[in-house]
């Protein structure tokens, strides 16, 4: 047993990550150990390749706003590993996160033993917001899935509500190389009968999605049936839904998607007798949602969490929409098990300037190797990611710098940008 948090922490995070299966059996083996406290809350289960965090966000705002008492799932975290798990829009406190990995650790040696086999990293932080969740007064818990969907520790939920944000290209190496094979896994969240709300465009996946549900009896509720109207780009961003107008301050042309996304949402959660969200909670709500890291900006300095060619492409897309006459310098790093050499192309179409760095994780891309790997003719590198900032951080009012390629790196990052933001 653990007498401190960051000894606790240190051991948990010190698990493996992922498991040589890749399947549920240790989920389903820790859920019944424990008394299968997945049962003793109601759910939204949030998928999809990019948009997941954001559309949470702006979904829990609406709740919170409309009276409820919201927790939230997600991963990874900004700032500060209790993020990951929320209650109200505040974290899981350094008490009780102590409490239940002291639980968990003994869970996870009782599971060694029986089974010759351990509990990874994602699963044992999924079944501690398990527990967490359990022991707490909460209406409905928002939770992000963490990859895919089928095999995802998550989906051990009965949700009320599953939402599928959308389907890009990331994590090939688990999810196929194909939209299609990607959206199938994705679709394992939907569970019999459950309503599934999605963002997706694409007709051939939305063909896709109708099959599944259609055979799941699972009603479904694309965007793309009902959609915004009069949007009104800018700080904040406006647009019409159903009637009414709504205000985001989440900078973003793709933000205007995930709020729809969460609005649609709040429409099927509002058929259900338990749940009541009016209209004046879901502006208040859309206008509070916040997400750090998500092209969060600091004077010319704007940091985002892009990381796979749809999220990087919607990212350059919002910075020619809100900077077009700038000139945009970018610090750029990427963990190495992506596929991210077209990302490295359309950087390189787009930055007058790039930077490439890197991050005390071992997941990380060396910056070398990125220099090495990039043919634009104004390239740097440097191994230390603050001393990369510290060169790339803009003098003039006409340069934008654009820190982007991985929400580890963001983590890392953020705390050294706020901290320096008033030097010169």
């Amino acid at each position: 047993m653990f007498e401190t948090l960051s000894e606790a922490q240190k051991w948990i995070e010190s698990v493996e990550k992922f498991g040589e299966k890749y399947d549920l059996s240790r989920m389903h083996g820790a859920c019944e150990m424990l008394g299968h406290p997945e049962t003793t809350f109601k759910s939204v289960h949030i998928g999809g390749t990019n948009g997941k965090g954001s559309t949470l966000s702006f979904l829990k705002h609406i709740l919170l706003e409309s009276g409820y008492n919201v927790g939230t799932f997600t991963s990874p975290y900004i700032v500060h590993f209790n993020e990951r798990i929320t209650l109200n829009d505040i974290p899981i406190s350094d008490e009780d996160l102590l409490h239940y990995i002291n639980e968990i650790y003994t869970v996870q040696k009782e599971y060694r033993e029986r089974h010759n086999d351990q509990i990874t990293f994602f699963e044992l932080v999924t079944l501690i917001s398990f527990l967490y969740f359990r022991d707490k007064d909460v209406d409905l818990v928002l939770y992000e899935v963490g990859l895919g969907g089928k095999l995802d520790a998550t989906n051990v939920i009965s949700p009320v509500l599953s939402i599928i944000t959308s389907v890009g290209y990331d994590h090939m190496h688990v999810l196929g190389n194909t939209l299609k094979s990607i959206a199938k896994n994705k679709l394992g969240i939907v569970k019999d009968g459950v309503p599934l709300v999605s963002a997706v465009r694409d007709s051939s996946l939305q063909k896709l999605f109708r099959s599944h549900t259609n055979k799941k009896t699972s009603p479904l509720y694309l965007t793309s049936d009902c959609p915004v109207e009069n949007i009104e780009i800018g700080l904040p961003t406006r647009f019409d839904f159903e009637g009414e107008t709504y205000t985001i301050n989440m900078v973003g042309l793709y933000q205007i998607a995930n709020a729809h996304t969460a609005l649609l949402a709040k429409n099927v959660l509002n058929k259900r007798d338990d749940f009541d969200l009016p209209v004046d909670a879901c502006k208040r709500g859309l206008e509070k949602a916040h997400m750090p890291g998500r092209f969060e900006r600091f004077d010319n300095v704007i940091l985002d969490g892009a990381h796979n060619i749809s999220s990087i492409e919607a990212s350059l897309k919002t910075l020619n929409a809100y900077y077009p006459d700038k000139k945009i310098r970018i610090l750029f790093t990427v963990m190495a098990d992506k596929a991210y050499v077209p990302i490295l192309k359309k950087l390189e179409r787009f930055a007058d300037e790039l930077i490439f760095t890197e991050i005390p994780y071992h997941r990380s891309e060396k910056a070398e190797r990125l220099y090495d790997q990039s043919g634009h003719p104004n390239k740097q590198a440097f191994k230390d990611y603050k001393e990369a900032y510290r060169k790339a951080r803009p003098k003039d009012a006409d340069t934008i710098l654009f820190i982007t390629g991985s929400l580890y790196f963001i983590s890392a990052i953020r705390a050294y940008v706020i901290e320096t933001q008033n030097e010169h």
